[in-house]
C-alpha cells in the first residue's frame, strides 16, 4: 500500500485525525488550530486535570480563552484522553512534551524519551510522527528513528479498510515486522515557536519549519502543517531543523546577555541602560534591541543553548561564547538581590529580617506561565538571606508546584496598606496590568527596585 499517498488524501479531504502528545503551551494551541480548520484532533496527556477541564470545555491556560476551547470540544473535533492504547486511532502523532535541564544543567530527555517508547509500543503502518519539543541536533534520528523502525507494529484484525478510516479502531495484534521509514511510517521534526499570549503572532501566523527524514516524510509532513500553518519552511533533514531551533534561541540568549552585562557595567557608570537602549534603536539598521531583566525564564532562552553545549561536547567542540552568556545571564537574580541589599541600605535596613513583595511570578508579562521563571530563584535567594518574602501576580493566584520549587505562597492584593507593610517592593516581571497601581506603590512604599524599567519617571532603585 502506497501510505504516503493514502495520508496526502486524508489530509486533502479532512478525514486525517492528528493526535497531539502533550496539551500544554504548545500542545493545546496547535491542537485547537487543527480543531478549529474542522481536522479531528485527539490529545494525550498524563494529566487527568488536563483532560477534566478540556472535557468541560474550560481551559487551564490563562491567554486561551474558554470560549474557544468550548467551541471546538462541542464541535467534535477537539477530544482528549489519558488513555494511550488509542494512539493507534489518529494518522499523526505530534509530540509536544517538555525537554528541561537535569540538575546538573544537561539534557533531561526522558519525557521525549518516555514519550518515543510509548509510541513505539503503539505505533502501526501508516503513520506519521513529528517531534516539535526543543532538543539537541541529532535526537530524532539518532533517538526516535532507531525506536520506530524496531517496533512490535500493530496490525489490525478487523477489515483491512479499517486503517483507511478516522474510526477507532479497537482489536489489534502483534508483529515483529522492521518498518521503512518513508514507506511504512513517517517521521519528522518541526521546532515550537510557541510565544504565550504574544499580541502579534500565534500559532497559525508563525512560519514553520519542518524537516523529514526523507522526502516522502517532508511532503506529508508538510502537508499536514500547511492546512493550519501560513507558511512552512522546509528544510533538508531533522537535523537542520533541530538546529533552527537551538539558533534562533541562542542567538537571544547572548544578545540578552549581552545587555545585562552592559546594565551592571553602565550602572556603576551612572547611566540608564534603558535609556542608552532606547537611543541606540532609532538607527534604522545594524541593531535590535534586547532589553535586560532579573534573569531568563521561559521554556526556550533558559535550556536551548546549553542542549547545543552538551551535544558539541561530543565532537569535541568547546562552545566559549554560550556558555559565557549563559554564566552572565544566571547570574542575573544574584545581581538582583545585591541591588536590593544596596536598596535596603539606603533606608538603613539590612536584608536579613526584611520585608520584601516581589511583583510578578510569571517569566513574561501578561501570562501565568511560570516555566523557569526568575521569580522562583529570587524567592530562593532572598529566603537563604534571611529575607521575609511574598508575592503579587494579577495572573497567578497560587504558586504553582514546578520542578525544583514548592513554595505554597498565594498572592498578596495591592493595596496601601498591603504595600506600607514591606520595606521593599521589588518588580520582576512588568505585567501591563501593574500600570494603574504605579502611584499607589510610589506613594506608599518604602523602597522600590525596578528590574524592567516600568517606573519610568519615578524615583526608584532599577536593578
Amino acid at each position: 500500500m502506497n501510505y504516503k499517498e493514502l495520508l496526502l488524501q486524508k489530509v486533502n479531504n479532512k478525514t486525517f485525525k492528528v493526535g497531539i502528545v502533550g496539551l500544554g503551551y504548545v500542545g493545546l494551541p496547535l491542537g485547537l488550530e487543527f480543531a478549529e480548520k474542522e481536522f479531528n484532533v485527539l490529545g494525550f496527556d498524563m494529566d487527568q486535570r488536563k483532560i477534566d477541564s478540556l472535557e468541560k470545555g474550560e481551559t487551564y491556560i490563562k491567554h486561551i480563552p474558554t470560549s474557544r476551547i468550548s467551541k471546538s470540544v462541542n464541535s467534535g473535533f477537539l477530544k482528549s484522553t489519558t488513555d494511550f492504547s488509542r494512539m493507534p486511532e489518529v494518522d499523526a502523532l505530534i509530540i509536544c512534551v517538555p525537554t528541561p535541564l537535569d540538575e546538573h544543567r544537561e539534557p533531561d530527555m526522558s519525557y521525549v524519551e518516555g514519550t518515543a517508547k510509548t509510541i513505539q509500543k503503539y505505533l502501526r503502518k501508516g503513520q506519521l510522527v513529528t517531534l516539535e519539543s526543543t532538543t539537541y541536533p541529532g535526537t530524532t534520528e539518532e533517538m526516535l528513528l532507531p525506536l520506530f523502525e524496531n517496533a512490535p507494529i500493530f496490525q489490525s484484525k478487523m477489515k483491512a479498510e479499517i486503517s483507511q478510516s478516522s474510526e477507532k479502531i479497537d482489536s489489534f495484534e502483534m508483529t515483529n515486522v522492521k518498518f521503512v521509514v518513508g514507506e511504512d511510517f513517517f517521521l519528522a521534526y518541526s521546532p515550537e515557536r510557541e510565544d504565550p499570549n504574544n499580541p502579534d503572532y500565534n500559532t497559525s501566523t508563525i512560519p514553520k519549519v519542518v524537516g523529514g527524514m526523507t522526502e516522502n516524510c517532508s511532503e506529508v509532513a508538510k502537508a499536514i502543517y500547511e492546512k493550519v500553518i501560513v507558511s512552512i519552511v522546509p528544510v533538508s533533514s531533522p537535523a537542520v531543523a533541530e538546529a533552527t531551533k537551538i539558533v534562533e534561541n541562542v542567538y537571544r540568549s547572548i544578545n540578552i546577555a549581552l545587555v545585562n552585562e552592559l546594565k551592571m557595567v553602565f550602572d556603576k557608570m551612572g547611566i540608564d541602560v534603558w535609556e542608552v537602549i532606547n537611543a541606540a534603536k532609532t538607527k534604522p539598521f545594524g541593531f535590535n534591541a534586547f532589553y535586560p531583566g532579573p534573569g531568563l525564564g521561559g521554556h526556550c532562552i533558559p535550556i536551548d543553548p546549553f542542549y547545543l553545549t552538551w551535544k558539541a561536547r561530543e565532537f569535541e567542540v568547546n562552545t566559549k561564547f554560550i556558555e559565557l552568556a549563559g554564566e552572565i545571564n544566571t547570574y542575573q537574580p544574584y545581581y538582583v538581590v545585591e541591588k536590593a541589599m544596596a536598596a535596603l541600605n539606603e533606608t538603613k535596613k539590612s536584608l536579613n529580617g526584611s520585608k520584601v513583595l516581589l511583583m510578578g511570578a510569571a517569566y513574561k508579562k501578561n501570562v501565568d506561565d511560570m516555566r523557569e521563571s526568575p521569580s522562583l530563584k529570587l524567592i530562593e535567594i532572598l529566603r537563604e538571606k534571611g529575607a521575609e518574602v511574598d508575592y503579587n501576580d494579577p495572573y497567578i493566584p497560587v504558586l504553582p508546584k514546578t520542578r525544583k520549587y514548592n513554595y505554597k505562597m498565594e498572592s498578596v492584593e495591592l493595596t496601601a496598606e498591603n504595600i506600607a507593610k514591606y520595606d521593599l517592593i521589588l518588580l520582576s516581571t512588568d505585567h501591563d496590568d501593574y500600570k494603574e497601581h504605579l502611584n499607589l506603590i510610589h506613594k506608599n512604599a518604602k523602597a522600590i527596585l525596578d528590574t524592567r524599567n516600568m517606573f519610568q519617571g519615578y524615583k526608584v532603585f532599577k536593578g
